[in-house]
């Protein structure tokens, strides 16, 4: 197994650097780098950056230069009140991307373009954490509190991010396996954001989630090795 795992958000980016101060960084045209391992499986960790431009970008550039077998994205998202909770740790089986505007038809083509559909048939029957198994929608903004009605009723949607539609799209055109695990930092609802106008707010819900993240990856990786490997009961 050859992972590479994409961190997006720069918040999200401190929190894991501030998990391995004596790591060596190294510098890519897109953003820093640099190797850990995790229970004797060595694996690249790269700074992708914010927004589904620079999601894509990064991914292909991840794809082309490190030939890995599995992209890994793990990072955060915002979660409709009500319909999720915080802390929750999403497993994307489908991501949408929701802010193509087409005023010469309805959109549904070019929406459904951009839908990814993951095929998850190569990890473990039970999984090593519980996750909300479903669908993460990305747009490049924040949750805007009146689409939130739209939002469940044309997708079913409880939670969105910036980049898991764009890395899922990519990692599917190169044939390449995708897993993402995104967590709920904080709720948005008719009123507005928690977050929106505390980043504070935000930074510290999203250290918390990398934290958890990244303390639950070894047996993340350990249990797929395990199913490359054909042992029974994976």
């Amino acid at each position: 197994m050859k992972p590479v795992i994409i961190i997006s958000a720069n918040g999200e980016w401190r929190a894991v650097k501030s998990f391995y101060p004596e790591a060596g960084i190294q510098q890519s045209p897109f953003g820093e780098y640099f190797d850990a391992t995790f229970d004797k499986i060595r694996v690249t960790l790269f700074h992708g950056g914010w927004g589904k431009i620079s999601a894509a970008a990064t991914a292909q550039y991840v794809i082309d230069q490190f030939k890995p077998d599995l992209l890994i994205n793990l990072g955060t998202c915002g979660g409709f009140e009500g319909h999720i909770d915080r802390e929750t740790i999403i497993l994307a089986e489908k991501t949408i991307v929701y802010d193509i505007i087409e005023k010469m038809a309805d959109g549904s083509v070019e929406t459904a373009f951009y839908t990814t559909d993951l095929d998850l048939a190569w990890l473990p029957r039970v999984l090593p954490y519980p996750v909300l198994r479903g669908l993460l929608i990305s747009a490049d903004r924040d949750i805007l509190a009146g689409d939130i009605p739209m939002l469940i009723q044309k997708y079913q949607a409880v939670a969105a991010d910036w980049e898991s539609g764009a890395i899922a799209w990519v990692a599917k055109k190169n044939n390449v396996r995708a897993l993402i695990l995104r967590g709920v930092t904080d709720l948005v609802s008719a009123g507005g954001g928690e977050a929106y106008g505390d980043y504070e707010l935000f930074v510290q819900q999203a250290n918390r989630i990398m934290k958890k993240l990244f303390d639950q990856l070894p047996k993340w990786l350990g249990a797929i090795e395990k199913v490359e490997q054909g042992y029974r009961g994976y």
